[in-house]
Formats: C-alpha cells, structure tokens, sequence
C-alpha cells in the first residue's frame, strides 16, 4: 500500500499547489461566471431588475468594479475558495492517482487504462472529494452572489441609488452565511450539501478533462517518439490540459448551470416550489435534473448555457495553468524526496564527517591560541624592557659595566 499512496500524496501535493495558483488568478472571472450562471433565475424571481443584469462577461468586469467599490469587489470569499479549491485538489488528485494506480498494477505492456476504466476512476475521485467540499463550495458561491443581490436596485425600492456604497450592506462572514443556509434550507445536511447531487453528476467533468487529456496525448505523443510520456513540455502540458478541460466543460456545462441555481437559493423560488409540492427548501428542485428540466421548460434551452463563453476561457487558463504548476511542482517534490532519502541513506557517513571537521577544527583553534598566547607574551616582554629602557634615560642612570 505504501507504493502506491506515496505517489498519490506527492501528486495530491502538487496539485493542490497548482490549484491554488491557478484560483489566485482565475477567481476574478469565477466569479462573474457565477453570477452569468443564476442572474436569468434571479430576475424572473424579482431579486434583481432587468437593468441589473450583465449583457457579457466584460460588461459584467466593468459593472462590479464600478458599483461594489473597485477591485477588491472581485475578491469577495476568495480566502475560502481558496481553501476549498485546495482541498478538493488534493482529495481528488489522491484518490485519482490512488485508484488510477491500483487499477494499473500488473499491467506491464499497457501503460493506460481503457475508457470505462478511466472514466470510472475519475468519477470516483471526484464524488468522494466533494462530499467533503461541498458544504465549502455551498459557502462561497453565495458569497460571491452576496455583493451582487445588495447592490442591484429591488423593483420595489428603485429610489435607493444602486452605485452608493452606503445602501450596501457589508458582505456576511463565513459562520453569518452557514447560519444562513442552514436556515434557509431547514438543516445542515440539507442546506450544506445542497447541490451535492449535481456534483456528483459534474464528477464526470474531471473524468471527462483528463480522458481527452489521455487521449490527446496519445495522439500527439504517439507520434512523437522523442518525447516523454510522462514529461511532454510546458507547452504541450499546458495545451494538452486546456484544450481538455475545454471539452469536458461543453459537455457538463448545464449541470454546472442546475448546481448554481440550487446552492444560490433564490427565496423567491424556493417559496413557489413549497406551494406546490408542499415541501420545505426547494421541494422538486433539489434534484438534479428536475432542476434541469424545469429550466428548460420554463426557460428555454439555451438558458442552460448562459455563460459558457466565459466558462470555457476560465476553464481554458485555470486548468492548463492548474496542470503546468502541477508538474513543475511534483518535479520539486520528487527531488526532493530523493534528495531527503540520499542524506537519510547517507547519513552515518555524513555524520562521522561532520564530527572528524569539528574535531580537525577545535584542534586548529587550540593551536592557534596556544601560538597566539604565546607571541602575545612575547610581545608583552619587549614592551616592558622598552619602558624600563626608557625610564632609565630619562633619570640619567648610567649602567655601570664591571
């Protein structure tokens, strides 16, 4: 077990480390496709007003930093995020390598897995690191609609200046928004993974990236001979991973639409569904494709991809940077892992060197201050005859010589 959990934990490691990264970088637009994601559901609930809504995503960039206080507007729950990011990283890149591994051992002549396989492996990994991170994710997607809910005009108060910074109230902390969700949702299960059954279908999301990924890399390595398997390149790992994620996020792209919608919210529609199906947080919304179908039915098709396009260029840089900064990383932590080993094998021998230098070095240093000690003696007798030699002249004595 320890042959194969090793590796897992140094890939985990990395790429935990390159999803954080990639987040720091990435979260600005994350966080406007959030908003792209659930703004149709939030105007037809009547939590915002049509002229409150974003026409694109480079309208959205300039609305939030003109009316929610500038950049730091685009920040808001990322510390969280970044946590969350993290940990879904490390949970998933570990249960990945860990399966991926198991599944590998005693196949010598097929360095991959079939499609079923790899498919199933990834599904895998990533249910069982969002089970862990969805309540996080629940958190932090409602902290970033938080800012646009208080700063769009209600229809009720149009009076009320939506660029003021003083009718926005301030963003609620972390522990104010659990508070929140659990009550809304009518429990902590409930409302902390809401959205977890949506995530579970969005599992096939990283599947689906790293099969094209494989199969990419077949292709394009595959023919070149020359080039590792392993380590293709910046580049081409760069390219590789965007390019696949790119795929894989056209296909899942309306669960992420369904997911959004049912970690958002909206009272609005939580109060219509507990009319009709007399149920308490959501009622037929909290599945997964009831939510789907009832956007669909409600608001067309193409209401399951508002936002793709920045979806797709989010997609596009925060994975294939997730992937490089993984690589370089798992490279550090590979040497240095054999680095620790060397010194840990070696080190009797380093040690009884050490020792031998200290010893060679006290020895020297009580040389020296023998030698010294002793010109310092020396030298302290030539200053007395000089002093008394020149007393002597001074008084006028003359030595009388036998």
């Amino acid at each position: 077990m320890s042959s194969t959990l090793l590796p897992s934990i140094g890939h985990a490691a990395s790429g935990a480390t390159g999803t954080i990264i990639s987040t720091l970088l990435t979260y600005p637009l994350d966080l406007v496709n959030t908003r792209l994601k659930v703004q149709r559901q939030l105007r037809s609930d009547g939590a915002i007003r049509p002229e409150d809504e974003y026409d694109s995503v480079l309208d959205a960039f300039v609305t939030i930093y003109n009316k929610e206080g500038g950049a730091s507007a685009f920040f808001a729950g990322l510390g969280a995020d970044l946590a969350k990011s993290a940990a879904d990283s490390f949970l998933f890149f570990l249960f990945y390598t860990w399966f991926r591994t198991h599944r590998l051992v005693g196949r010598k002549n097929l360095p991959y897995l079939k499609v079923l396989e790899e498919l199933a492996v990834g599904a895998s990994a990533g249910a069982c690191a969002k089970l862990f991170t969805t309540p996080v994710s629940n958190v932090v997607t409602r902290r970033q609609m938080a800012n646009f809910l208080n700063s769009a005009s209600s229809p009720t108060s149009s009076s009320s200046s939506p660029t003021s910074p003083k009718s926005r109230s301030p963003s609620p902390s972390f522990a104010e928004t659990v508070n929140q969700i659990k009550k809304e949702k009518g429990g902590t299960f409930r409302g902390l993974w809401a959205g977890y059954s949506a995530s579970l279908v969005l599992t096939l999301n990283p599947s689906l990236t790293f099969f094209c990924q494989q199969i990419l890399k077949r292709l394009i390595i595959g023919r070149r001979r020359e080039q590792n398997w392993d380590d293709p390149g910046a580049k081409l790992t760069f390219l590789l991973a965007a390019t696949s994620k790119v795929l894989a996020t056209s296909v899942t792209y309306p669960f992420q639409i369904a997911k959004a919608r049912m970690q958002v919210g909206v009272r609005g529609q939580q109060d219509d569904e507990n009319k009709k199906g007399g149920q308490r947080g959501g009622g037929g919304g909290d599945g997964i494709f009831a939510t789907l179908e009832r956007i669909r039915r409600t608001e067309g098709v193409r209401a399951l991809y508002d936002g793709i396009g920045g979806e797709l260029l989010k997609g596009f840089f925060n994975h294939g940077t997730t992937m490089l900064s993984k690589d370089l990383v798992h490279g550090l932590i590979v040497r240095l892992y054999f680095f620790i080993l060397g010194l840990t094998a070696r080190w009797p021998q380093i040690r009884a060197r050490l020792v031998a230098r200290l010893t060679e070095a006290r020895r020297k240093r009580m040389t020296m201050s023998a030698e010294g000690l002793e010109i310092r003696v020396g030298r302290g007798q030539k200053f007395v005859e000089d002093v008394l030699g020149g007393g002597r002249k001074l008084l006028g004595v003359v030595e009388i010589k036998d």
